[in-house]
């Protein structure tokens, strides 16, 4: 789609969009992403585009002004919100300049607070990008406060962040905000921070045994699944029969 035919505002966003969109695909991601009452994604609206088709769009609007990009994560619509953390993804990738990346980061967790970043794929697709500043500028105090937090999406964003921290060799991070949240009630993140587990566990194994030694008879089974699936077929059955 060239950018001459596209209006540069949330709404021209929100219209290329629904140009993709389908209405079965709508109806299968709502049912995906547990959208009715009383589950994670309660309340939340479709437009029925696949994630190629919104990733599609990023060299259109990745110029969309500031103000427009954040009315287009303020969407009521899924891909909107989406299409907007691809484009601030985005952005953050290609700052050269610390304080353009400092703003960025800043405009990332603004969006968190807001509620805007309310799904697990919105979620997944951006906290481990943006963990990148808690690499280069540590800040417990700000993953503390997220984990602590009583809203799902919070949580899941602080054990998320840690996936920059795997990458750049601090596994340490990761195997402490995973046991932060032994506890949670909640089954995504217990899935979060098995797959946190699992990939810490590629570059620290010793690290993950010493996690699963100490915590393996306390973790929900489906964090101890995701954590040990990489682990050859006979250590994983000893560690799910402890």
């Amino acid at each position: 789609m060239p950018q001459a035919e596209v209006e540069l505002s949330a709404a021209g966003a929100h219209a290329a969009l629904e140009a993709l969109a389908s209405d079965d695909r709508a109806k299968d991601l709502s049912f995906f992403f547990k959208t009715g009452p009383g589950q994670y994604g309660e309340g939340d609206i479709f437009l029925g585009c696949s994630v190629p088709q919104t990733r599609s769009l990023i060299p259109v609007f990745r110029s969309l002004p500031d103000g427009e990009l954040d009315n287009l994560a303020a969407s009521e619509f899924h891909e909107c919100r989406l299409l907007a953390l691809y484009v601030l993804v985005w952005r953050f990738e290609h700052a050269k300049q610390p304080e353009a990346r400092a703003a960025l980061f800043e405009r990332y967790l603004d969006w968190v607070e807001a509620g805007f970043v309310n799904n697990w794929d919105l979620v997944d697709t951006s906290a481990p990008y943006f963990g990148k500043w808690l690499v280069e500028h540590p800040d417990a105090e700000l993953l503390d406060r997220l984990v602590a937090s009583p809203r799902l999406w919070l949580r899941r964003v602080a054990v998320m962040f840690t996936f920059a921290h795997i990458r750049a060799g601090q596994t340490s991070v990761a195997f402490e905000y995973a046991a932060r949240v032994l506890g949670d009630r909640e089954d995504l993140m217990h899935k979060a921070a098995g797959w946190m587990l699992r990939e810490a566990g590629k570059r620290d194994l010793d690290g993950l045994r010493e996690f699963l030694a100490a915590h393996s008879k306390v973790m929900p089974r489906t964090m101890l699944r995701y954590a040990i699936e990489k682990l050859a077929p006979e250590e994983r059955k000893r560690w799910m029969q402890k």
